[in-house]
């Protein structure tokens, strides 16, 4: 399947907007947190399964993989799987419901993940994994891993990285979601890495810096063709934690905390006014 071939075969629904105002409204129900972190990287995952992941079919054996290492912004991630269509309506609403597969962070179980994450600072190691898997197996497959800044702090990221480097893992792309906060403070106050693309460069990548909201920059970035042996990219996507709602850009709260009626009901207005798109019904 080529990648105008799936995206012609994808919603046209698929924008940021619409998957930020499913995390609203699911994050509401449920009355949970991560709401900042899902927001950020909205147009981030609206780029890849909007215009990049190759995915025929959620199982098949050549898809594209897909790791989200920050397990805990995973609602963003159910919105684009329902607004793909390969998530019923009832599936979405059991978020955080008892027995289901839809939880805080991703389970593999649930059709359309392909890795469990949770842990902060594993999920390059995963990714680097299937990478090479891929290569072993003759796979073109690619494999993408959305990260945040934060998990930039652990240890295990930048072995996973010697280690892709190293093997010239191509086909590997990492994104970073580089919004600057983690739950207990801004991560220039906490472990600085700045300049981020810089460090990455030193470790043997081939990084780019990109505008984490711009959805047509991101898709073009992350579609261009990846070599089979050539040192693995990391995009570093500049991104607003809360992004699309005034009072929780930039606001460590919305790391962790769910919204009052009050607040739910302006969060949802802001992205009306701002999209003059109807709010959706149902859910």
């Amino acid at each position: 399947m080529s990648r105008s071939e799936a995206a012609a075969a994808w919603s046209p629904a698929l924008t940021g907007t619409a998957i930020r105002r499913i995390v609203l409204e699911q994050a509401k129900r449920a009355n949970v947190g991560h709401i900042g972190s899902a927001l950020s990287i909205a147009d981030i995952v609206a780029a890849l399964y909007g215009h990049v992941l190759r995915i025929p079919a959620p199982r098949h054996a050549e898809r594209d993989r897909f790791v989200l290492a920050k397990g805990h912004a995973v609602l963003a991630v159910y919105a684009a799987l329902f607004l793909r269509g390969s998530l019923t309506e009832a599936e979405l609403a059991s978020y955080c419901v008892d027995d289901t597969f839809l939880g805080v962070h991703p389970d593999h179980r649930l059709s359309g993940i392909d890795f469990s994450t949770g842990s902060l600072g594993l999920g390059l190691s995963v990714g680097v994994g299937a990478a090479l898997a891929a290569r072993l197996a003759g796979s073109i497959r690619r494999v993408f891993v959305l990260m945040s800044d934060a998990e930039c702090n652990e240890g295990s990221v930048w072995e996973a990285a010697m280690f892709a480097a190293h093997h010239r893992l191509g086909r590997l792309t990492a994104i970073i979601d580089l919004n600057g906060q983690q739950a207990l403070g801004r991560t220039e106050d906490v472990l600085s890495l700045a300049p981020m693309a810089d460090r990455w460069r030193a470790f043997g990548w081939n990084a780019i810096d990109c505008d984490g909201h711009d959805v047509d920059a991101l898709a073009a970035v992350l579609a261009e063709p990846a070599e089979a042996e050539a040192p693995p990219r990391i995009v570093v996507a500049r991104t607003v934690a809360g992004k699309g709602v005034s009072f929780m850009e930039g606001q460590i709260r919305w790391h962790y905390a769910p919204m009052s009626d009050d607040e739910y009901r302006r969060a949802l207005d802001e992205l009306d006014t701002a999209t003059c798109e109807p709010r959706s019904s149902g859910r």
